[in-house]
């Protein structure tokens, strides 16, 4: 394996966790500002108000994305496995 074929798979490593994660954390950001904004509003200084709809929010993105994060991750495998037989092929 040959120094582009690694950094070849490092790339896909980071751009494959980076599409798993983004929409994740910019989902748990959004629902954090707004739940922020509004305690700034109202002056309600509770720190466990924000936990409940920050975990509702993350746990209804993962019901939507989960077949796009696991097309993705299986995607990524296949090329992975693919690339290690090849080295063992050649």
């Amino acid at each position: 394996m040959s120094d582009t074929d690694v950094a070849a798979v490092i790339h896909d490593m980071l751009m494959v966790t980076m599409k798993l994660g983004f929409p994740i954390l910019g989902v748990a950001l959004v629902v954090g500002l707004v739940v922020s904004f509004v305690q700034a509003i109202t002056q309600i200084n509770e720190a466990t108000l924000a936990f409940l709809p920050k975990v509702v929010a993350i746990g209804i993105a993962l019901m939507m994305l989960g077949p796009f994060m696991a097309a993705t991750l299986s995607g990524f495998s296949h090329r992975v496995f693919d690339r290690i037989v090849a080295i063992g092929g050649s």
